[in-house]
């Protein structure tokens, strides 16, 4: 086990970061580090962080629960649709208020599942995801 883990941060190690973004939004923070393998090749990588408190008082204990996606350049532009057909879908649910404050009855109708399996196919994508 203890072998495992010296991998991995030697995995990390070997990675710089060459930018780095951080969001805040509500519990959760969102690191968006642009990374170097070793071969020089940048990559995206994301990481949400939420805050996790047990217990009460003194006896709390705070820990962050992470996850990691890496997303490659390749792939930017795939993902990048696909994450707008997606918030176009939920800002068309009538069930809560859009952001920007507009009426989302006004918004155009797409038939968003039907964009979503013609234009993405289950090889297009190639997303590594660290738990």
């Amino acid at each position: 086990m203890e072998e495992g883990l010296k991998k991995n941060a030697a995995a990390d190690n070997d990675k710089e970061i060459v930018f780095s973004k951080a969001v805040k939004a509500g519990k959760r923070i969102y690191y968006l580090d642009v990374k170097k393998n070793r071969k020089g090749e940048m990559f995206l990588a994301i990481t949400e962080s939420k805050k996790i408190v047990l217990g009460e008082g003194e006896a709390s204990q705070v820990s962050f629960e992470k996850h990691k996606i890496f997303l490659y350049k390749e792939d930017f532009e795939k993902f990048l649709e696909g994450l707008k057909q997606t918030m176009q879908f939920i800002e068309q649910d009538n069930s809560f208020p859009l952001s920007d404050g507009t009426d989302p009855e006004k918004k155009p109708n797409l038939d968003v599942a039907d964009e979503a399996n013609d234009s993405l196919k289950s090889d297009d994508i190639k997303i590594d995801i660290d738990f």
